[in-house]
């Protein structure tokens, strides 16, 4: 589908899917992989609908760096060292978990508490 010069692309139309909701860190991995054509698509619409200056910055540096000779590479889905976020529960298991313990005690037994303002000796 053409589209006229100055309008931006709509979001069916966007290279990477759920683009919306990506953080700039999340999109920084997964842009590697695209051309020159793509990202110019991405940085039109993004100007266009959040215009969010980080994400504004990446793209126009990584569009640079094609345009300057850089070759697309394989992306991915996250940044490697992460979390990933389809991830749910906690990786700790029974085995791995610390033993339990009893929350320490407060103030002493056998010291009586007395109410603020009470300047009488106990």
């Amino acid at each position: 589908m053409n589209m006229p010069p100055n309008e931006p692309p709509g979001r069916d139309e966007l290279p990477i899917p759920g683009y919306d909701q990506l953080t700039p860190g999340e999109l920084e991995h997964r842009i590697r992989s695209l051309g020159e054509g793509e990202l110019e698509k991405l940085l039109a619409y993004e100007r266009a609908h959040a215009d969010r200056p980080a994400v504004v910055r990446l793209l126009s540096v990584r569009l640079a760096d094609l345009q300057a000779g850089a070759t697309p590479t394989p992306g991915g889905e996250g940044r490697p060292g992460h979390a990933d976020a389809t991830r749910t529960g906690s990786p700790v298991e029974p085995g791995t978990s610390p033993q339990p313990f009893s929350a320490p005690p407060h103030g002493n037994p056998r010291q009586w508490g007395k109410p603020k303002g009470d300047d009488r000796i106990p």
